[in-house]
């Protein structure tokens, strides 16, 4: 359901701005505010402007008493912290007096400050729970919708959730939802639940409010009153920025898959600054291609060498007779610009810029100066400041790093090169087939979304794996992401989600916008999963694409310990997993299986000291019962049933099932001795994700997919 656009009186809230920008404002006035409000169908408050005591007594007598009493000025955004506000005034005497002291108040605060007057306002009922709903711009992501608990702690309780704008209802009840505290907007100890409806419909009239009128810059409505029968906003603060900064260009999908299918699957590819000489980025570069078995075209570009390592060399790409569909650079940042400008006179559609010296070094106008040389010649730049990339389908090894020929399914990026060489270490020695492993550095032009794009119609890609320090264009990759997601799990890990202090801001709503906190809203409301950690990002990327979609919430564990069991079950909590509870008839079939001195019910308890066969038998019950849809195993090493027992037995009757149609997540914990570390690996090599020493990581990853198939509607 979305706020129609008949119900949006936007010429009201036009000429209110018009006036704000005429006078050089950046701050609504209340009454202006409440002007705004009542266009978009915000509740708020009875109440009226007044310029003396007398008329603010007589406001008072038309609205009723009790009145709440604000300071109007342009100046002052804090009232509270000014002596600007009375709340509860009883009569005619004390509303005339109360204009006098606030009016005093405000002077002395700030004494060059413009006082308009006094706004008079209904006093709503007490016993509402105050909640905040708000919008700040951000940086990157742009216009975004906020909630949370208001009132005066909200800053400190800080218990707030955002979504881009413009927010749907549907978005918005998911808001509502997404606090700590959403249980007290359904009623505890007795007390009746809020008017969920009224509070989704206010998030959705300032999403959409932020949106039609990008010159707002922050809204902050708090606190909001909500009852059992509505919710009002009690007060209203309206910030505007009438020179927002440009929009970062952004190519067409059809442009961007153009290119960058030829720039991920060349044909032919130049190396800019090749070598003879080992050691040189130029000679590593020309041997990984070679070495690495790419069927393509190469061309060494280098203007004082006739051959490199047996192909015929090019003083410039342009001398090349054939197309180019990619160079990769080798070359000093000092010479990057010239060889750009050759590379776009031949219509090479991609540049690999490997050098570094750029932003990242502080020169920032030599970077500027690349992005309008791609920008002109249309060239699209990966990099600078970066390792290259492989592409596993095509054998490419477009990299100064050693060769990768473990082709799979999982397409990997990272913004630091570090990351990037942990990333190939871990996929090499795991031997986790991946589609892709790109470096993206500097992120001058290529980002995240635009590999999400290729990504997306990439066919030997299922799964993508993504680490990022920042997000040049936050909003254009949530709208990607949101749509890939659906199709393909990405796995990102964010760096830097600690909070290192809010910005200074204008309002409550903008205090709380930390930069991590939208991260991880966004990236949620995306459909995206979100890895806490290097090693959780890879084992996650290792695990979620070769874990069947579930069918259904209902997950069962299965151990032979019981504290491996209690361990397992606070790891499924912790990854967001409920465990299934037990009908009377499945409680008795597993307890067939089990000893006397086991326990069924979940987790099912069979003991260590059990032969294989009950591990057997429990296990197909839980693939055989179309009521469980996931399981956890959580071994313990023992003499009866040993860890290479154990994992091929596991393995014997989920390729049994598989064979008969029925494939559930299957995720295993392993704890003892060295063995089961051998015994872990056997059991991924068949697609059952397994850790040794361990009963949150695989829960977690499973936990994973389970996100993904619930963002991406499977179930």
């Amino acid at each position: 359901m979305l706020l129609e656009r008949q119900t949006r009186n936007q010429a009201a809230v036009r000429a209110v701005l018009d006036r704000v920008k005429a006078e050089n404002r950046s701050a609504l006035s209340a009454p202006e505010a409440k002007e705004v409000a009542d266009a978009y169908g915000i509740p708020v408050p009875q109440e009226g402007l007044a310029t003396s005591a007398d008329a603010a007594a007589q406001l008072a007598e038309k609205l009723g008493f009790p009145v709440v009493l604000k300071i109007v000025s342009p100046d002052i955004l804090h009232k509270t912290e000014a002596g600007g506000v009375l709340v509860g005034v009883k009569d005619t005497h004390s509303v005339r007096s109360g204009y006098d002291t606030i009016v005093a108040n405000a002077k002395k605060y700030q004494a060059t400050a413009k006082i308009s007057g006094v706004q008079v306002q209904q006093m709503l009922p007490t016993g509402a729970q105050e909640v905040i709903v708000g919008a700040v711009t951000d940086q990157s992501f742009g216009k975004l919708v906020a909630f949370g608990l208001g009132g005066v702690l909200v800053e400190v309780l800080k218990d707030v959730t955002f979504r881009l704008a413009p927010a749907s209802r549907d978005e918005a009840f998911s808001m509502l939802d997404g606090i700590q505290a959403a249980e007290m907007l359904k009623g505890v100890r007795g007390s009746e639940p809020v008017d969920r409806e009224a509070l989704a419909a206010i998030i959705e009239a300032v999403s959409y409010l932020v949106t039609d009128f990008p010159e707002i810059s922050e809204v902050d409505l708090n606190p909001v009153f909500a009852t059992p029968k509505g919710a009002t906003a009690v007060d209203v603060r309206i910030l505007v920025d009438f020179n927002p900064p440009p929009q970062r260009y952004r190519p067409s999908q059809e442009e961007i898959v153009r290119a960058m299918n030829r720039i991920m699957r060349p044909d032919s590819v130049a190396v800019i600054g090749a070598s003879s000489e080992d050691g040189k980025i130029g000679n590593s570069v020309m041997k990984n291609l070679i070495n690495g078995g790419y069927k393509g075209q190469i061309y060494p570009i280098n203007p004082k060498a006739d051959e490199i390592l047996g192909y015929k060399a090019y003083p410039s790409v342009k001398d090349i007779p054939g197309i180019v569909d990619v160079a990769v650079f080798a070359i000093p940042a000092k010479f990057v610009a010239a060889a750009l400008v050759e590379c776009g006179e031949k219509q090479v559609p991609g540049a690999v810029l490997i050098p570094s010296g750029f932003a990242e070094t502080g020169n920032e106008e030599g970077q500027r100066e690349i992005q309008e040389i791609g920008r002109k010649y249309n060239v699209r730049l990966m990099g600078p400041n970066i390792y290259g990339f492989y592409y596993t389908p095509k054998d490419l090894c477009a990299t100064f790093c050693t060769p990768y020929d473990v082709k799979g399914s999982v397409a990997l990026s990272s913004q630091s090169g570090g990351v990037g060489m942990a990333i190939i270490g871990f996929s090499r020695s795991a031997k986790m087939g991946v589609s892709a492993i790109v470096g993206l550095g500097n992120k001058a032009d290529i980002d995240e979304d635009d590999l999400l794009t290729f990504f997306e119609q990439d066919d030997p890609t299922q799964a993508i794996a993504m680490h990022m320090e920042d997000l040049k264009d936050g909003r254009s990759f949530a709208d990607v992401a949101k749509r890939v997601s659906k199709k393909k799990p990405i796995i990102v890990l964010k760096a830097g989600r600690t909070e290192l202090g809010a910005r200074a801001a204008s309002s409550h709503t903008g205090a709380l916008a930390g930069n991590d906190k939208i991260y991880d809203d966004v990236l949620r409301q995306s459909g995206v999963i979100r890895a806490r950690g290097l090693n959780e990002l890879l084992q996650f990327a290792r695990a979620v694409p070769i874990l069947p979609t579930p069918k259904g919430e209902n997950v069962v564990i299965i151990t032979g310990a019981g504290g491996s069991g209690v361990l397992l079950s606070d790891s499924v909590v912790d990854a967001g997993l409920t465990l299934m509870k037990f009908e009377p008839d499945l409680d008795e079939a597993f307890k067939k299986f089990i000893p006397p001195f086991g326990a069924s019910g979940n987790p099912v308890d069979i003991t260590g000291g059990e032969p294989p066969k009950t591990y057997q038998n429990t296990i197909r019950l839980g693939l055989e019962d179309p009521r469980i849809h996931a399981l956890i195993l959580g071994y313990w090493h023992t003499i009866v049933t040993p860890p290479m027992v154990f994992a091929k037995l596991v393995v014997e009757v989920v390729e049994e099932f598989r064979a008969r149609g029925i494939d559930k997540p299957v995720v295993a914990s392993l704890a003892g001795d060295v063995e089961v570390e051998e015994a872990s690996e056997y059991l991924f090599d068949h697609k059952i994700p397994a850790y040794p020493y361990n009963t949150e990581t695989m829960v977690a990853a499973l936990g994973a997919k389970y996100r993904w198939a619930r963002a991406a509607g499977l179930l």
